[in-house]
């Protein structure tokens, strides 16, 4: 039940932006910087942002070497570098809005652990230094076999490593409270704890059926946009989302940690970085797909099982260390790896299905998607 000064004064927008992560974040910020006097909210389900957006490792990259070459079975050259260059204009966009020091960029490089498996990948790697000589003007990957020993992973079962000096880190909970301090700043409303149950667009605007808690509450706005990457499936079902779950563990500090930057393997599907003196590694959601293909939060036991699997043998296996938190986080794949950005009526558009890109496309995501609801 509201009262005369909620409904007057609270409830009513000119923009309601779905969705407290990256995407819907940035649709705010630049709906705000076109229409300054323009009211609007961002609504999060979650006391903080629900899907990936705060939960994700930290990982400012665009794509392994590896993954290009395994890309080659459905994406054309002009594609894949598209989607490099995307990739590489989203983190550049991020990193200006919000300024390096307040995501804690550091530019630590990224590399690719090589093991038997990934060597006939390596048959591309002139291939693609060339490919990408349009974006970054210089060779991306190189060999640096000498890295195996330097960094302390296990000889026995690696071949090489491909480094990138052009990936880096993020603190992923400082890009977030930056997005939202930033937002708020700019007189943009952030409602969290508020999840929308249903909406209904009518003639001059749209009703949002919201609730808190025990509480139900009614929202109209002029325009609506949706962010909310694979939890939009429920209510756009036609539309190719299919959920990813991933999970993510960091260890207590390690007093010789001996390596800095972000790591792939296993064509990108593991993943891990130093936080400090910190690993924070995850991934592995190729081992169990089916279970994986969830919005359901939670800790496959097959998963970890593997992840620490690897921190004993091939990460740290001189090492000691203990676990100090684990979590997981909800992606949103598709047929292919363009994000799903278009109005689906005058009044919504939707801007879901990063395939887990998001810290490097979220933010072009939201410039792309206001496009559409400014015009």
């Amino acid at each position: 039940m509201l009262s005369f000064w909620e409904r007057e004064s609270l409830s009513r927008y000119d923009y309601i932006i779905v969705g407290g992560g990256i995407v819907g974040c940035s649709t705010a910020y630049h709906l705000k910087k076109k229409y300054p006097r323009a009211e609007i909210a961002i609504i999060e389900r979650g006391v903080f942002p629900s899907g990936a957006s705060s939960k994700n490792a930290g990982f400012a990259c665009f794509g392994s070497l590896t993954e290009l070459v395994d890309d080659r079975n459905g994406l054309s050259e002009e594609q894949q570098l598209a989607l490099v260059e995307k990739r590489w204009k989203g983190l550049d966009l991020l990193k200006n809005i919000l300024g390096e020091h307040n995501v804690g960029y550091e530019a630590n490089g990224g590399f690719e652990l090589i093991r038997k498996a990934e060597m006939p990948a390596l048959e591309y790697l002139d291939h693609y230094n060339q490919l990408l000589k349009s974006i970054f003007k210089v060779d991306v990957y190189r060999l640096e076999p000498r890295l195996i020993q330097e960094y302390g992973f296990n000889k026995n079962s690696l071949e090489t490593i491909v480094s990138n000096p052009f990936e880096g880190q993020i603190d992923t909970g400082k890009m977030i409270n930056s997005w939202w301090t930033l937002c708020s700043e700019m007189g943009i409303k952030i409602i969290t704890g508020c999840e929308v149950v249903d909406f209904e667009e009518q003639h001059d605007f749209i009703i949002l059926n919201t609730k808190s808690g025990n509480q139900s509450v009614q929202l109209k706005a002029n325009q609506m946009a949706i962010c909310t990457n694979a939890f939009a499936q429920k209510w756009f079902g036609k539309e190719d989302i299919n959920p990813g779950r991933g999970m993510v563990m960091i260890t207590h500090p390690i007093k010789d940690l001996k390596f800095k930057g972000v790591f792939h393997y296993d064509e990108g599907y593991f993943y891990f970085r130093n936080v400090g003196k910190r690993v924070l590694i995850g991934g592995g959601r190729n081992l169990d797909k089916s279970v994986e293909d969830t919005t359901d939060f939670g800790i496959n036991p097959k998963i970890r099982s593997a992840i620490i699997s690897d921190m004993e043998e091939l990460i740290l296996p001189d090492q000691e260390f203990s676990i100090d938190m684990e979590w997981s986080g909800i992606m949103a794949f598709g047929k292919t790896k363009s994000p799903i950005i278009k109005k689906v009526s005058d009044k919504i558009a939707i801007g879901v299905r990063l395939g887990g890109m998001g810290v490097a496309i979220g933010t072009q995501v939201g410039q792309e998607l206001h496009e559409l609801l400014a015009d």
